[in-house]
This record gives structure tokens, sequence and C-alpha cells, in this order.
């Protein structure tokens, strides 16, 4: 028997929805955080959030899937909106914060988030619902709320209360339970790693030729274990391929022709020669990744923006619009655009007020870094949404669009700073290469909120929730997940530190956060400002990413199945080995899967598409539960080492190896042995489950 209920009537963005999403996005903010400074990426949070709202809310008796999209939609903005810690340590590594001001960095991160919400809110119509876009995550999580409630809207927009599928709690319970696995394994594996410290988190082994030098690496992390299998195997084979260009060409043919100094290891001048040298080729290749990308798209950002126009003069006539075309009305949507610029505004302000530079001069440069941050943000917003919709959020260009912001802002600041004296004194300079960073972070909190909107509002328009209450929760979640970001980069960084910015002398190195895109991004706009950046190499990366853009559009029109993303490439140069070696394994594990359903399907003459349906999201699932686990037992080890040192205590509070190199020695190979066969029985034990996925009921 089906019950209906109106839907003006029924439960949609609630209060009780708001506080469930508020702690989802605290605790994803919080992971991504983390993952994002330790490894430089960060995960889609939108379908772990909505199995765990589903998991929630089904103890209260009347929600339904339209809440439930609500929370996931708020929980959401914490995966993307977190990706602004890509910049935001750059101003502790130039030593012009030496900490986190929290008023800064929630206002910075709240109001670009906000923009990027409503910069995304005309282009709805257009690449919504007109657009023939996959949504990747965005149709994903619709399936899931689809498949895990007891309800859905009918075509007479009539919430359906009926037992179509006999499975739904069974389903509901198999979705938390995967990610709990998932967070559990990840939980013990992180912990024995970085807290007892008996794993090793990587190995390399390290050759020459020659004089050329190699390295051989491989990374022990889940969560970059998972992040690989979300990519899959295109991506897994352009980062592969990348890697190989930096460690088994550019290093080696740099290090030939260079002499090794006198107590310096080969890792060590290797690594340098990839830190000064070989990164700036993946910046290069990112970038012109990023440029190629927004070309492509001006022509559909364009048609679409004049088809939500129109759509909006329909809306402002006398037509009756239904409730699921209800975006937040252009008068709105202008009052939060004017008040977020003039936050921006009084951010700024506040940021160039201690400088000690005229008020003329500041507040030039106040308006100019505001209006550079709004207009390039609005184009970087439509493009980044578009680029969700096409590939994913995963594989959006971000780090592209921020390598690119921080060089044209840095040459205005060159240009403005050699008219006004500003770049004359050391300060000066310090100051020019500060304001760049602070800017680039206003425009990359509008672009990666943007690359999660459109996909959320993909997601209720599948389950037919009300936009207008969705871009609210978006613009909710983006005010929680910016109160997050500050304490807990500051808890990170008293913690563990960041490449090239401490916060007391004689830590251990091997567990300072790389943060490598904001390493990457305040040495260009430190190489800027001082004239010595690596252009030669960052040339080099642009014929790199060149020939890749061609091989990919060869394969494209060729018919193949093949891809060769000049963005995976360029992430493979300039991410550290470490971190990509896992990335590719995770990537292989997902074709192993794909092989394995492929040949389940034959041997029962079933459809492999059904069949791999329900292996892909067992394994969305387990591995969002990796990721989470690892980087929440991160953010709990960082709290307790900043308590530890605090007291007097020391960073490594729980480590066990202390007391036991004195009796047995240095156990560092063990460690390393060890690292690597729980890894393994880790990959085994995911496919294994995944598989399971498959198991008859």
């Amino acid at each position: 028997m089906n019950l209906m209920e109106n839907t003006s009537h029924i439960r949609e963005l609630t209060l009780r929805g708001i506080i469930i999403g508020a702690l989802i996005t605290v605790v994803f903010t919080a992971s991504n955080v983390y993952l994002g400074l330790k490894v430089g990426l960060t995960f889609s949070s939108a379908i772990p959030a909505a199995v765990i709202s589903m998991a929630v809310l089904r103890f209260f008796s009347n929600s339904n899937i339209l809440e439930n999209n609500m929370v996931q939609t708020q929980a959401s903005a914490a995966g993307t909106l977190s990706s602004v810690i890509f910049i935001l340590p750059g101003l502790l590594m130039i030593g012009y914060w030496n900490s986190f001001p929290f008023w800064q960095t929630l206002l910075i991160c709240s109001a670009g988030g906000m923009l990027g919400v409503v910069f995304s809110i005309p282009l709805r119509h257009a690449m919504v619902v007109k657009s023939k876009l996959p949504y990747p995550e965005g149709v994903a999580a619709a399936e899931i709320l689809k498949a895990g409630c007891d309800d859905y809207i009918d075509e007479n927009d009539r919430l359906v209360s009926a037992s179509h599928h006999a499975d739904d709690a069974v389903e509901k319970d198999s979705g938390f339970r995967d990610i709990l696995f998932g967070g559990a394994i990840a939980s013990v594996v992180s912990f024995a790693t970085n807290g007892l410290r008996v794993l090793s988190d990587s190995a390399s082994y390290w050759f020459t030729q020659g004089r050329a030098i190699f390295q051989v690496p491989v990374g022990f992390s889940l969560a970059l274990l998972s992040a690989g299998y979300l990519i899959g195997i295109a991506a897994g084979i352009a980062i592969l391929i990348g890697t190989l260009i930096a460690w088994g060409v550019a290093v080696p043919i740099l290090s030939s022709g260079a002499d090794i100094p006198d107590g310096t290891s080969i890792s060590g001048f290797a690594m340098g020669l990839w830190k000064n040298n070989v990164r700036f080729i993946g910046a290069g290749t990112l970038a012109i990744a990023a440029i190629w990308t927004l070309l492509t798209l001006v022509k559909p950002i364009i048609e679409g923006m004049r088809t939500s126009l129109r759509a909006l003069n329909v809306k402002n006539g006398s037509v009756t619009i239904p409730r699921t075309e209800l975006d937040l009305s252009p008068k709105v949507v202008l009052l939060i655009s004017v008040v977020m610029f003039l936050v921006l505004i009084g951010t700024f302000y506040s940021f160039v007020a201690d400088s000690g530079l005229s008020q003329t001069v500041a507040w030039g440069l106040v308006l100019a870094s505001v209006i550079f941050a709004f207009l390039i943000g609005f184009m970087v917003a439509a493009a980044c949404g578009y680029m969700a919709g096409l590939v994913g959020s995963s594989a959006s260009p971000i780090s592209g669009i921020g390598i690119i912001a921080i060089t044209v802002i840095s040459l205005l600041l060159l240009f403005l700073g050699g008219l006004n004296g500003m770049l004359e004194t050391p300060q000066g300079t310090n100051f020019a290469t500060a304001l760049a960073i602070f800017t680039t972070s206003a425009v990359l909190a509008i672009a990666t909120i943007s690359n999660d909107n459109l996909q959320d509002l993909k997601t209720g328009y599948l389950v037919k929730a009300t936009p207008w209450r969705q871009q609210v929760a978006l613009l909710i979640g983006c005010v929680v997940g910016a109160a997050v970001i500050s304490p807990v980069l500051e808890v990170l960084y008293n913690a563990y530190g960041f490449a090239g910015a401490t916060p007391r002398p004689n830590m251990d190195l091997s567990q300072v956060l790389a943060a490598p895109q904001a390493t990457l991004m305040t040495t260009i706009a430190k190489g800027i400002f001082s004239h010595q950046l690596e252009w030669t190499m960052i040339f080099i990366g642009l014929g790199v990413g060149a020939v890749a853009i061609v091989i990919d559009l060869l394969l494209t029109k060729s018919g193949s199945r093949l891809r060769l993303p000049a963005l995976a490439v360029g992430m493979g140069i300039y991410l550290p080995p470490s971190i990509t070696a896992p990335l590719i394994i995770g990537s292989v594990l997902s074709w192993v899967v794909t092989v394995l359903v492929k040949k389940r399907a034959r041997a029962q003459n079933a459809d492999f598409h059904e069949m791999y349906k329900k292996v892909e999201r067992k394994g969305a699932l387990i591995a969002s539960g990796l990721i989470v686990g690892e980087s929440l037992v991160g953010v709990a080890l960082a709290v307790l080492i900043v308590i530890s040192i605090s007291n007097g205590g020391s960073d490594a509070p729980l480590a066990i190896t202390s007391w036991l190199t004195p009796i047995f020695g240095d156990s560092g190979a063990v460690e390393q042995l060890l690292g690597l066969a729980v890894f393994v029985i880790v990959c085994l034990t995911f496919v294994r489950r995944v598989m399971g996925a498959l198991k008859a009921k």
C-alpha cells in the first residue's frame, strides 16, 4: 500500500538535518584538511555523507529522501571547500604568518565558498537540467539515496512511501558497515604507523647507472590506495607516466650532469633536484592542462549561461514554476554577491593593514586583489562546475587553476609594486608574496565549492529536491566547513609542521606534512618576485602537457577507451613518488576488480553493468571509509601531540620504537617490511570484500 504526501508539507531542509549535516561536515572537513596537507589530495564526501545520513535519520520515523539529500548536500561542501588548504599554508612557509588567524581564515574561506555557490546558480538550468553531462558523483549519490530510502517523489510531485525494495534496510546497513569496515582498518593501520610508529609509511630503493640516479618507490598509505581506486586505471596510468618522466627521465638526466656534494646522500641529492627543478615541469603540465580545459569550455559555458538567463526571464514572468525548478531568486543571489564582496574587502584590508603602506596604496591593492579574485573566481566557477560534471569533482583541475591564479596575481602585483615602490625592500617583497597567496586562496575557495555545487544539484534533480533549499544547505555547509579549517590547520601545524615551516626546531622531519600544492605555489610566487623562477622547467612542462593533450585528443577521435589526461600526468611529475606509488597501485586494484567482475559475468551469463554497479558502490564506500579512518586518526594524533608538547612532552608520545631501538638497534628495515606486508594484506582484503557484493543473498 502506497502512502502519499504533498511535497509542500514534507520535511526537506530541517533543523535536525542541518545539525546532522554540520556534524558530518566537521568530520569530513578535518579529514580532508589532513589528507590534503599530507598527500595533496582530497576526496568527495557526497557518497559517504549520504550513507551516514540515511543510517542516522532512519531512527526518526518521519525522515525521507529529500531530508537525506539535504544532509549530504550540506556535508559534501566539506570535500571541496577544504581544498583551500592547497595554498593557505604558504603564508607560514614565507614567515608572514606564524599561526592561522581564525577570523581571517574563516572569512576568506566562507566568503569565497558562498560566492562559489551563488556564481554557479545561474548555470544550474543549462548544465544540470538540460545538459547530458554525466556528473559521476552526483548520479552515484542519487542512486544510493534511491536505493537506501523507503520513499520517493512520484511524477505528480508527491512523496510516496512504499516497500518497493525488499532489501532497503539491508542496503542501508550494508553501506554503513562498509564505511565502518574501511574506517576501522585504516584507523588501526594509521595508529600503528603514525602513533606507535612500528610500521613504515613508505620504502624506496635507490640505485645509480653511471652518474644517473634512479628510485623505485612505494608508499603504504591506505587513504592514497583508496584515492587511486576511485580515480580509476586511466588516471592511474597517466600518473605512472608522469612519475616515469620525473624519476625515469628528468632526475637521471639532471643527476648525470651534476656532482654530488660531499656529505650528501644520493637520495638527498636526487630529491633536491626534483624539488628545485623537476617539479616545475609538473607545474607547467598542470597549467597547460587547466588552460586547455578552460578553452574547451568557453563555448558550452556561454551557451549554458544564455539558456539559464532565458530560464530566469521565464521565472520572472507570470508562469507558475514547478517546485523542482525554484532557485534562489536573482535578487538574493545579487544581495549575497554584494555582501560577500564587501566581506572580502574588509578581510583583505585587515590583511593589508599591518603592511606599513600608505592608505592610498593599501586600498589600491585591496581593490585590485578583491576584483581579481571576484572576476577570476566567476570564470573558474563556471569552468570547474562544467568540468566536475564531465569527469567528476576529484578529476577537476583545481591544482592547475591554483597555479594559473598564483602566477597571474603575482605578475599583476609585480607590475603594481614596481609602480608604487613596494618591492624595493625585502619586507615589501615578502608582503607582495603573502598578498598573492591570500588572493589565490579566495580564488580557490570559489573554484572548489563550484566544483561540488552542480554535482549536488544533479543529485537533487534526480531525487526531485527543491534547488533553492539545496543552495541554502550549501551556503550553511560553507560556513560550517570554513569555521573548522582554521583550528584544524592550527593543530596540524603545531603537531607536525609543514614542509619549509616547522613550529619548533629538531622536529621529526619524516612526520612533516608535505603540503605539496602550497609548497609549489609559494615557490612560484617567490620565484616571480625574486626573478629566479625556473621558467625553463615550466616551459618544458608546457611542452609535456601539450603532447599529452594531443595524444588524448587522438585517442578520443580514434574511439579508444584509453585516455591520457594531462592533469594526471602533471600530478605524477610534481607529487612525491611515495604519494604517486599507492595512487597507481589503487588504480590497478580498480582494474583488477573490473576484470574479475567481467569474468564472473561471463561465467554466470549475467549482465556485466548490473553486477559492476553493485561492486562499484561497495568499493566506493569501503574506499571512503579507508580515507576517513586514516585522516581522522591523523587529526586525533595531532591533538595528542599538541597536548604532549604543551606539557613538555615528546612530539611522538605513543611511539614505542624510542625504547625498542636501544635494545634491538635500528629497526628501519623491519618497519618497512612490516608496512609492506600489512599493505599487501589490506589490498587483498579490499578486493575480496568488494567482490563480496556479488554474493547471492
